[in-house]
C-alpha cells in the first residue's frame, strides 16, 4: 500500500499502538490499559479467528504467577489442569520423571493457548480497552523519530495512519514490525534443527496421564492432552511430504507402533481435527529495540516447540515492556525501556539452549543426517536418556529448565 495524504486516509492515535492480538499484544493491552495508559491493538485477522486459533497450551508456572498477579488467571485455574509429569518410551524401555516434585516444584498448567486468548480479549473489552480487528498494519514509519506511526489497510480497503509516541511489535515472525526493521540495524539469528514435525489435534481422550515422549528408530512421536476429549499428537515426518499424505487409518498405526502400544497399551482414537506440518526452526532478533518501537513475542524470537516456551516467553515479555512502557509515560522514567532488549534476551536465549538440548534428546538423526552420522546421533541420544533416567542431578536440572522461562 502507499501512503496518502490526501482527504481519504483515515488518522488516527494512541500513546501506545500494539500490532497484534495474541498473547504478547492482549497481555501487553490490558496492563497498559489498567495503568491508564492510551493504547490501541490493531489486528489483521477477525475476532472468530483470533479466538480460534490453535497453539500450544503448556503454561509455565512464571506464566500463572504473572497472569494471577494481574487477575488475569480465573479461566485457566477453573478450566485448565495441573500437570507435571513427564513419560519417555524407549527401545530400554519406559521411564516417568515427575518434575512437579524436582527442582523448585513447579507444574505446567495445561490450558489451550485459544482459550486463554479468548479470556484476555474478553477482559481487554470488559475494561473498555480499544482493538481494532481487520486491520491490517503494512508498515512502521519513523520510529527512530520523534513521531513514528503505523501506515494500515482497513476492512474497506481505505488507507489509515495511526500516530503514536511508542509502537509494540506483537505480530508474528513476518508481522509488519519486524518488515520495518532498517536493514543493517539488527542482527537475525536463524537455525533449523533439520527436523519436520506432523502436529495433529485428535478428538480422543488422552491416552496417558503425562507427557508421552516417544524415541523410536522410525522416528519421534508426542502425545500431549489438551482436554478431556481432545488430545494433541506429533509425529516426526518427512520434510516436504504433505499433511494429507497419510490417511487417518496409516497415522494411528504409525502412532500406535511409535509410541509402542503393543508394550504399554492401546491409544485412545478418534477424529483427526486438524493436521499440520512445520518444521523445528528457530530465530532471535537482536536488539528487540528501534527506537520507538519494541519487538515481542513471535516478533523477538521463535522457538521450536519442543519444550513450548513461546507462549510463555510472549507473557513475561509483554508483563516487562508494559512496566518499561508504564514508566516512560507515566513517570518520566525510561529506564526500563533502555534494558527491555537485554533483559528479554537473557531469557530468550536460555528458552533457545533448552530448546535445541530438548530438541536433540527427541530425535536421533535429522533429515540431514544419514549414514555412520546417524548412528553416532543415536548413541548420544541413548547415552543422554539414559543420564536422564538414572542421574538425580540431570532430572533436577531437567525439572528446573523444563518449566522455566
Amino acid at each position: 500500500m502507499t501512503e496518502s495524504n490526501d482527504a481519504h486516509t483515515l488518522r488516527e492515535s494512541a500513546d501506545v499502538v500494539v500490532l497484534g492480538a495474541g498473547p504478547a499484544g492482549l497481555v501487553l493491552g490490558v496492563l497498559l490499559h489498567t495503568a491508564g495508559i492510551d493504547c490501541v491493538i490493531l489486528e489483521r485477522a477477525s475476532r472468530t479467528h483470533v479466538q480460534t486459533r490453535t497453539r500450544a497450551g503448556f503454561l509455565a508456572p512464571n506464566t500463572v504467577r504473572i497472569l494471577d498477579r494481574h487477575g488475569l488467571a480465573e479461566g485457566l485455574h477453573s478450566r485448565g489442569s495441573r500437570h507435571g509429569t513427564c513419560e519417555f518410551r524407549t527401545e530400554d524401555g519406559r521411564f516417568r520423571l515427575d518434575y512437579g516434585a524436582l527442582g523448585d516444584g513447579g507444574h505446567h498448567h495445561v490450558y489451550p493457548q485459544q482459550n486463554l486468548v479468548t479470556d484476555l480479549l474478553t477482559h481487554y473489552l470488559d475494561i473498555g480497552g480499544r482493538i481494532r480487528f481487520h486491520a491490517e498494519a503494512v508498515v512502521v514509519r519513523d520510529a527512530d523519530g520523534a513521531q513514528p506511526y503505523v501506515t494500515t489497510r482497513e476492512p474497506d480497503g481505505r488507507p489509515a495512519r495511526w500516530s503514536a509516541r511508542y509502537v509494540a511489535g506483537c505480530d508474528g515472525r513476518h508481522g509488519a514490525a519486524r518488515r520495518s526493521l532498517p536493514p543493517g540495524t539488527v542482527r537475525h539469528h536463524h537455525h533449523d534443527h533439520g527436523v519436520t514435525w506432523l502436529g495433529l489435534l485428535a478428538e480422543a481422550p488422552p491416552s496417558l496421564d503425562a507427557v508421552g515422549y516417544a524415541i523410536h528408530a522410525r522416528g519421534f512421536a508426542g502425545h500431549m492432552a489438551r482436554t478431556r476429549d481432545v488430545t494433541r499428537y506429533y509425529l516426526q515426518w518427512q520434510r516436504g511430504t504433505p499433511a494429507d499424505h497419510w490417511s487417518e487409518q496409516r497415522i494411528w498405526d504409525e502412532l500406535d507402533v511409535r509410541m509402542r502400544a503393543e508394550d504399554h497399551g492401546p491409544l485412545r482414537r478418534g477424529g483427526l481435527l486438524e493436521r499440520a506440518v512445520f518444521d523445528l526452526t528457530c530465530d532471535v532478533v537482536e536488539p528487540l529495540r528501534h527506537g520507538s518501537l519494541f519487538l515481542a513475542g513471535d516478533a523477538a524470537s521463535l522457538l521450536a516447540p519442543a519444550a513450548a516456551k513461546g507462549a510463555n516467553l510472549a507473557v513475561l515479555e509483554a508483563e516487562i515492556l508494559a512496566e518499561a512502557l508504564t514508566g516512560a509515560l507515566a513517570r518520566g522514567d525510561t529506564t526500563g525501556l533502555d534494558t527491555y532488549s537485554d533483559r528479554c534476551l537473557a531469557h530468550i536465549w536460555r528458552a533457545q539452549e533448552f530448546t535445541g538440548w530438548m530438541t536433540g534428546l527427541l530425535h536421533a538423526t535429522s533429515d540431514r543426517d544419514h549414514g555412520a552420522g546417524s548412528f553416532f546421533l543415536a548413541a548420544l541420544q541413548r547415552s543422554r536418556l539414559n543420564s536422564l533416567r538414572t542421574s538425580r542431578i540431570h532430572q533436577e536440572w531437567f525439572a528446573e529448565n523444563y518449566v522455566g522461562v
